[in-house]
Formats: structure tokens, C-alpha cells, sequence
């Protein structure tokens, strides 16, 4: 059995709580017993001063009765436990309480030791030195304060009883006081503090049991699940990451940690995916390629031989035509799975074109197309894997001549350094809402990049809406059109996080605007309003320019349908029926990706269709190459 950590907090910061508080009540409890018995003390000091007063006269004048009769008076008020007064033999002269007149009293006694504590009497002890407290024969405490009486000229000149003039205290006055009321009051007040201090208690309990659930417990259980979730296989699992403190760190880093593994996975099922493929395709090629030769040769002499009749001929065309395509199929699937990292070097992207042209010279010319070369002079090198590259050019080049058809045409190919602004440009490779759920989905490409899925209320309803990953550009995916001009709010499709700027608003048409968090946590914002292509990555846009190198390929053909471009670079996606395995742009959009650049398409039907390839520019002599 396990004691959650929020228990643990809590008990610990009450224990703490509650030691000082109970140690400043102790402190308050003491201060206001202390002050109290001073205030009582200093009381009874001017009681018995008063009392010593009001009697002097009497006393000289040897009016006996009338001093026991005051003593008396006095004894009865509340409070006053006894008056007494003691000649200095100690015997007790007068008393509120007439029964201990004439007793003799011990000057070790509650009333004399103050007085002879030193074997001798006091003239005049200070009032703390005269005050005890003692408890009664009733059993509850009392204030006791002597006052000694001292012989004055009066006294010694007194005829009734006259002392010598050098004898200096005469007698004590004794007041006795009551201190029930005293410690009733300190008593209600201890209760008080105590009940004041257990309040405190349970409500600083209360307080830090909340915050310590809201600040520490939530968020370690719901990492806790979400690490069971993990473990049990759902790597879209996310967790709120709110919080600005370590345990927002933590659920960041674990956001963080599950996309990644999410992407580590979906690499691992593609490349899967790939082995499968290639184990296959190398099984195919084992069993159907010696086949294949055998029927390809056979055929092709047969149609050698049978150039008269033309029926037999126009069957052995058919025969050779679709046994080559089989041969294709094959080769398209090997080399879509044996894709591999580049291994990059300082690459003349002009001399790779120049080989790429080389390959498919003749094919070209069988089709009656035309080649352009305008390669720049003085191209800077780039870091990058040349037969991948030529690969990649081969295979734009073949599908601009399939795309030219038999009516004839041109490809137009050209190399170029440019200076790339990010926006229409820089792909959006992170964008993650506020508390860090990941918003790539995989599941929707645009351009061939994973598309940045965001929830949007559109006429009542929630929809799943999908942004363009490249930042400028507006080729959004929503479940239907959309009515132009509507405000429509955003939030994470996962944790329902709002992803509405609380004081955004648009630069053109003042509405409030949507933020994701882009790479290094920098906010990419859009409009809210349907329509407007307002977009702002201010991060980036400091960041100015970024150097590339552009080889493009351009063809005068058929081009391409808007509503197929989404999915152009998807595998096994083709526009060209059966003569297609719609792998070719797969593998050449995946080598682009491996070299950290981008590959864009430009099309229009019957116009034509340019491809761009733009690989980032690191510092590099110029290589010499001629146009």
C-alpha cells in the first residue's frame, strides 16, 4: 500500500503548521498571563497602599476599632480573599477575618518570607519582590502582596504606644486577592486561542490539501496515467502542460517524448511496411524476373517475325508492352524499398542534372520532346547524396515527358541560388497547442507534409480542420466549403485547449486570431475569419532570408488536377491509370525530405506543371560549371 505524495505534502506542511502554531499560542498564552497577574498585582500594591493611608491616622490616634472595622469593609469587596495587619513580632493585629486576630504567624509564611527572606526585615521591597501567588485552603490560586508599615516621627511621639525612633518597619498589611476571575479569563482565553488555532489548522489543512491537489497531485496522476497508457501501447497519449514550474516541464518533456516515439513508431511501421515490401519485391523479382525475360525475349523475336501479318503483330506488341510494365513494377518496388540516408558531399547540382539529362536523352528523343538546359553558372555547392539527387531528377524528368504525351513538347530544366523568404515557403515541421498535444496529423498530408489538425466550430457544429504545413501558403483541407467571412473558433482537437489568442487580432481585417506553438516554441498565428489569409511567424520572419539552391523542372503537358495535388507525393497515388505504380514521387519526395529541403509543384491543367527543389546552402567554394 502506497500513501499518494499530495498526502505526504500535506501532512507534512500541517505538522509544520501546526507546531507553530501551537507555538505562538504558547508564546500569546504566557504574554497575556503575564500581563494580566502584572495589571492584578499592580492593583493590589495600590489597594494596600490605600489601605495603609486610610488607616495611618487611626493607627497613631490608637483607634482600634475603627481600623478593625475599615480592615473589615475593606475584606468584604469581591476579590480581596483577606486584609491583614502584622506588628513585627508577627502576630496579627487586625483582619478582615476576626477570627485569626492574635495569631502568630511563622516568618517563613506565604506573608513574611518576602519581607525576610534575607534573615532580616526589608525596609522596602520592591512590589514584585512583595507579591506571590500561592494556592488557598479552598484550592484555587491567589495574589498575596505585603506592605511593610515604617515607623514615622508621629509614631515615636505617640503617647498610646510609642516605638523608638531608631526602629524602622512596625508592622505588615497583608492583601490577599482572588485569582478565580483571573484564571477563568485566562482560561476562556486559552480556550479561545486553542479553538482559534485549530480553525487555522483545519483551514491551512483545507488550503494546502487544494493546492496541493491542483498543483501536485492532478498533474502526477495524470502523468502517471498517461505513462500506463503508454506502456500499454497508446503513444497519442498527451497531458495537460499548462503549468509554468517543474512538473510543467516534466509534461512537456512527456508530450514531447510521446510524439516522438509516436513518430519513432510510425517510421518503424513504415519501415516495416518497406521490408515487407522489399522481401516481397525481391520475392516477386526471384520467382517472375527469369519468367518475365524469357517471355520478353520470345515475344520480341516472335514480333520480329511477324512484321506481315498484322494482327499476330499488334498481339505481340500488346505481349512485350505489358511484360516490360510488369518489369517496371518490379523496379519501382525495389527501389522503393531500398531507400537509404544520404550520403552527402559538396554536390554541382548542375553536373547532376547534366547525368540525369544523359539517362533519359533517348527516351526523350523517341518521344519527340524537347530539352532546355538554363543551369547558373557559379552554382555554390550543396551538401548532398549525387545519386539520390540523380534519381530524383530521372524521375521528374520521365513524368514531365509522360505528362507531354505524343503531341510533343519541351522540359525546361534550370538551377539557380536564391535567397528563400520563409513565407509561401518554410515548412511547419512542429506545431503544438498550448499544453503540447502534437497537431501534425499523420493521417493528412498537404503538399506531402503532415497537415496541422485543429477543431473549429463552424454553423453549431465541431469540425476537424486541417491547415497548410508550409507557412504562407493557404491550401487548408476542410470537410466541406465553408461559408466565406465567418469567425470560426479554434481549439486542440485532444485536450480541447483553446487555441484563440486572448488579445490576437488579424492585421487585415481585425479579427481575433489562432496560435500554435511552431519549432522552439514560437507562435504561428492565422485568422480566424474564413477567407482571410492573414498568417504571422514573427520568429521566423526576424530570422530574414534563408540561402538555397533551386533546380526545377518545367514541362509544357497536360499538367495536373487542382483536387490531385493534395496527394501527389503519397505512395502508390497516380494520375496515370495502369501505366503508374505511384511510387516515383514517394521516393523522390522522400529523398528531398532526407536532405532538410523541400520540393514544391506548380501546376495547371493543359499549361503545364514545374517542379522546384530547394536544398538549404551551407558555406561552400563556388564550383565552376558552364551553363
Amino acid at each position: 500500500m502506497h500513501t499518494r505524495i499530495g498526502v505526504q505534502i500535506v501532512a507534512a506542511v500541517g505538522l509544520v503548521t501546526a507546531l507553530g502554531i501551537a507555538l505562538l499560542a504558547t508564546v500569546t498564552l504566557r504574554t497575556h498571563r503575564r500581563e494580566m497577574i502584572a495589571q492584578l498585582t499592580r492593583s493590589a500594591d495600590l489597594l494596600s497602599e490605600t489601605v495603609k493611608r486610610s488607616t495611618e491616622d487611626y493607627m497613631l490616634e490608637n483607634r482600634r476599632e475603627y481600623i478593625r472595622r475599615q480592615i473589615e469593609t475593606i475584606g468584604r469587596q469581591e476579590r480581596i480573599e483577606r486584609v491583614r495587619v502584622f506588628n513585627k513580632q508577627g502576630r496579627i493585629v487586625f483582619s478582615s477575618d476576626p477570627t485569626e486576630v492574635g495569631q502568630a504567624l511563622d516568618k517563613r509564611a506565604e506573608s513574611c518570607f518576602a519581607c525576610h527572606a534575607q534573615d532580616r526585615p526589608l525596609e522596602q521591597p520592591p512590589v514584585q519582590d512583595r507579591a506571590r501567588i500561592f494556592t488557598n485552603g479552598s484550592g484555587h490560586r491567589v495574589l498575596g502582596i505585603v506592605n511593610p508599615i515604617q515607623n514615622q516621627p508621629a509614631c515615636a511621639s505617640a503617647v498610646c504606644h510609642a516605638h523608638a525612633p531608631d526602629e524602622r518597619v512596625l508592622g505588615v498589611l497583608d492583601v490577599t486577592m482572588s485569582l478565580a476571575d483571573v484564571d477563568q479569563q485566562i482560561a476562556a482565553s486559552r480556550n479561545r486561542i486553542i479553538a482559534l488555532a485549530g480553525g487555522c489548522i483545519a483551514v491551512a489543512g483545507l488550503l494546502l490539501w487544494a493546492l496541493s491537489r491542483r498543483l501536485v497531485s492532478r498533474p502526477v496522476e495524470a502523468l502517471a496515467a498517461g505513462t500506463r497508457r503508454v506502456a500499454a501501447g497508446d503513444l497519442t497519449t498527451t497531458i495537460p502542460a499548462g503549468a509554468r514550474n517543474e512538473l510543467g516541464e516534466l509534461a512537456r518533456a512527456f508530450n514531447a517524448m510521446t510524439a516522438r516515439l509516436a513518430e519513432d513508431q510510425r517510421q518503424l511501421t513504415q519501415a516495416d511496411k518497406l521490408a515487407s515490401v522489399g522481401r516481397l519485391a525481391a520475392g516477386v523479382a526471384h520467382e517472375i524476373n527469369n519468367p518475365l525475360t524469357g517471355v520478353l525475349t520470345y515475344a520480341s523475336f516472335l514480333l520480329d517475325r511477324a512484321q506481315e501479318n498484322a494482327e499476330l503483330h499488334a498481339d505481340l506488341e500488346v505481349i512485350v508492352r505489358e511484360t516490360k510494365r510488369c518489369r517496371e513494377i518490379v523496379r519501382g518496388l525495389l527501389d522503393f524499398a531500398r531507400q537509404t540516408p544520404p550520403r552527402r558531399q559538396p554536390t554541382d547540382l548542375n553536373t547532376v542534372a547534366r547525368r540525369a539529362v544523359a539517362v533519359v536523352m533517348n527516351q526523350l528523343q523517341l518521344a519527340h520532346v524537347g530539352l532546355t538546359l538554363d543551369l547558373t553558372t557559379d552554382l555554390p555547392p550543396v551538401q548532398a547524396d549525387p545519386n539520390q539527387m540523380q534519381q530524383v531528377l530521372v524521375n521528374l524528368l520521365l513524368n514531365a515527358a509522360d505528362a507531354i504525351g505524343e503531341r510533343g513538347g519541351t522540359i525546361r530544366v534550370a538551377s539557380r541560388q536564391a535567397q528563400l523568404a520563409a513565407r509561401g515557403h518554410e515548412p511547419i515541421r512542429r506545431a503544438a497547442c498550448p499544453k503540447g498535444c502534437d497537431l501534425l496529423d499523420p493521417g493528412t498530408r498537404v503538399g506531402g507534409l503532415y497537415a496541422i489538425r485543429i477543431l473549429r466550430e463552424y454553423r453549431g457544429r465541431e469540425w476537424g480542420y486541417c491547415l497548410d504545413p508550409v507557412y504562407g501558403r493557404f491550401n487548408h483541407v476542410a470537410p466541406e466549403p465553408w461559408e466565406e467571412g465567418v469567425i470560426a473558433p479554434a481549439a486542440c482537437p485532444r485536450c480541447r485547449t483553446t487555441l484563440v489568442e486572448p488579445e490576437g487580432t488579424c492585421e487585415r481585417c481585425q479579427a481575433p486570431t489562432l496560435a500554435v506553438l511552431g519549432p522552439n516554441d514560437e507562435p504561428i498565428q492565422w485568422c480566424t475569419r474564413t477567407g482571410c489569409h492573414f498568417t504571422r511567424w514573427a520568429a521566423r520572419e526576424q530570422r530574414g532570408p534563408a540561402p538555397v539552391v533551386e533546380i526545377s523542372v518545367e514541362d509544357n503537358g497536360r499538367g495536373i488536377a487542382r483536387e490531385h495535388l493534395p496527394k501527389l507525393f503519397e505512395p502508390f497515388f497516380t494520375t496515370k491509370g495502369v501505366r503508374g505504380t505511384g511510387l516515383g514521387l514517394a521516393i523522390t519526395w522522400g529523398i528531398v525530405e532526407g536532405h532538410g529541403g523541400t520540393i514544391e509543384v506548380d501546376s495547371e491543367p493543359d499549361a503545364g506543371t514545374r517542379f522546384t527543389i530547394r536544398l538549404p546552402l551551407e558555406d561552400a567554394e563556388p564550383v565552376r560549371s558552364a551553363a
